[in-house]
């Protein structure tokens, strides 16, 4: 069927409104709340309280730039050069153990530093496996049933990731891309069996990784009651309890938080969400559920409507990432799932993961071009 320039022309600009419109009411919600949680911390390490904050600008400057280009551009790029980005990544993920230039912190080396600029190679690896992925089950539909093609090469690409990772070490970042694994399987095709098998295989793993180091243990079980070691193991999340529960239905005012004064670690990072709920409170946290709840349904909308399998699989992993993201960052927030040092996307600190998070709308926002008519 030959298609027309004004057809053309209207593929072109007929994006997801709704998706485009969240994000930024996210990203913006973001940028707000790290001007009003990395003030004070801002002020007394760098002797001006905006400077994270511009930082922050900066990243969302970037980040609309990506998210412009990862709309526009032809799929098919990212798609023939599947295998080199998950190469790039596992590239990556390697030099943060064996490089000088891997940045470590809190015994941890999950960052490269290249003079005034730190990445963070795990948000690039979601983002690789995603798109492996998406390749693979899209051209292996006849054998995906089976144990040895269909489940086997995923389960060994991401676990090959996840140990690198465990090496840092970041059991959170594993956590995370084996819940991405998990629910691309789940769409792709794979047999139940094989994902509950794998399922009960990872647990029993994480298990001993747990017990066999004192140090996680104690980080683990701490959220079960966090008030018994309160000024130790339990302090962080103590901290951002008493930040939500002193919000109320409306909070406290933007900018009238107190547990950013020094009293909540990474208060403008991984925390914001207890900053936003003390300041903004009920309603303000709801906001930004709602917000994600757009995202999750714009994604499903979206991905449902692709003809291409391929196309299918990638919207629905792109827009994963954000929402597995999301999910992690208030389940530890709120003390219902142990500590990972998950970012809430769009809305904490750092430019990686902000950067990466408007790579996977742009991607939505190309893939939603190409709905069915």
């Amino acid at each position: 069927m030959k298609i027309t320039q004004r057809e053309v022309a209207r593929q072109l600009m007929n994006f997801d409104v709704i998706l485009l419109g969240a994000v930024i009411c996210l990203a913006s919600l973001g940028l707000i709340m790290v001007l009003s949680a990395s003030g004070i911390m801002a002020e007394k390490v760098y002797g001006d309280k905006y400077a994270l904050f511009w930082k922050q600008m900066l990243f969302m400057a970037l980040g609309g730039v990506v998210l412009t280009v990862a709309a526009r551009a032809n799929m098919e790029f990212f798609y023939r050069h599947t295998y080199l980005w998950i190469v790039m990544a596992a590239g990556l993920l390697l030099m943060t153990i064996f490089s000088p230039l891997a940045a470590t912190a809190g015994g941890a080396s999950r960052w490269l530093r290249i003079g005034p600029i730190s990445v963070q190679p795990l948000e690039a690896a979601k983002i690789a496996l995603v798109f492996y992925l998406a390749y693979f089950f899209a051209n292996k539909q006849e054998l995906v049933k089976t144990f040895s093609v269909g489940f086997l090469p995923p389960i060994i690409m991401t676990g090959g990731l996840c140990f690198l990772l465990l090496l840092q070490p970041d059991f959170g970042g594993a956590v995370f891309l084996a819940g991405l694994l998990f629910l691309m399987c789940l769409v792709g095709g794979t047999r139940i069996i094989f994902l509950g098998s794998a399922g009960v295989l990872a647990l029993v793993s994480a298990a001993l990784l747990v017990v066999n180091s004192p140090y996680r243990f104690r980080r683990v079980f701490s959220f079960l009651d966090p008030f018994k070691d309160a000024q130790n193991t339990g302090y962080q999340l103590v901290q951002s309890l008493y930040g939500l529960g002193s919000g109320g239905w409306f909070g406290q005012g933007l900018g009238e938080g107190k547990q950013k004064l020094f009293f909540l670690p990474e208060a403008h990072n991984d925390f914001i969400m207890s900053v936003l709920g003390e300041e903004l409170g009920f309603v303000g946290v709801s906001l930004i559920i709602i917000l994600l709840g757009l995202v999750l349904w714009r994604t499903l909308v979206i991905s449902v409507r692709q003809q291409s399998i391929h196309d299918r699989i990638t919207a629905f992993g792109m827009g994963s990432i954000v929402i597995i993201g999301g999910l992690l960052n208030m389940g530890v927030v709120l003390g219902a799932i142990p500590p990972k040092g998950v970012p809430m996307p769009f809305l904490s600190y750092g430019g990686s993961h902000l950067i990466a998070g408007f790579f996977c709308i742009g991607v939505l926002l190309n893939l939603s071009r190409k709905v069915k008519a």
